[in-house]
């Protein structure tokens, strides 16, 4: 997947609450398990995976089969690129502004 495409499965992933406060739970720490990354969400193992499936399927966590579990590290070169995205986004942005600004102050002379 091209990093074009990859994209909006990025921030469709992070998009969501439950998927951002289990990156943020992956975040800095070693792989956890399904359970262990659903304490206190106050909601099944099944609906957990369910959103681990999203974030493996943006390529922002792996799962590796431990024994009898599965356990999920972060994959912080797709959240790296993430902010690439952001950055550039914001430069356009920026860009516009600035445009924008210039014709302002030139119709106003």
């Amino acid at each position: 997947m091209s990093s074009a495409e990859a994209a909006p499965a990025v921030f469709a992933a992070l998009g969501d609450p439950t998927r951002l406060e289990l990156v943020r739970r992956l975040r800095g720490a070693a792989r956890r398990s399904i359970a262990e990354l659903g304490e206190g969400l106050g909601m099944t193992r099944q609906a957990v995976a369910k959103h681990l499936r999203v974030l493996e399927a943006a390529g922002l966590v792996a799962g590796r089969r431990q024994g009898r579990e599965t356990r999920f590290a972060l994959q912080p070169e797709q959240l790296a690129q993430a902010r690439v995205w952001l950055d550039e986004i914001a430069g356009q942005w920026d860009d516009a502004l600035d445009r924008l600004k210039t014709h302002v102050e030139d119709e106003a002379d």
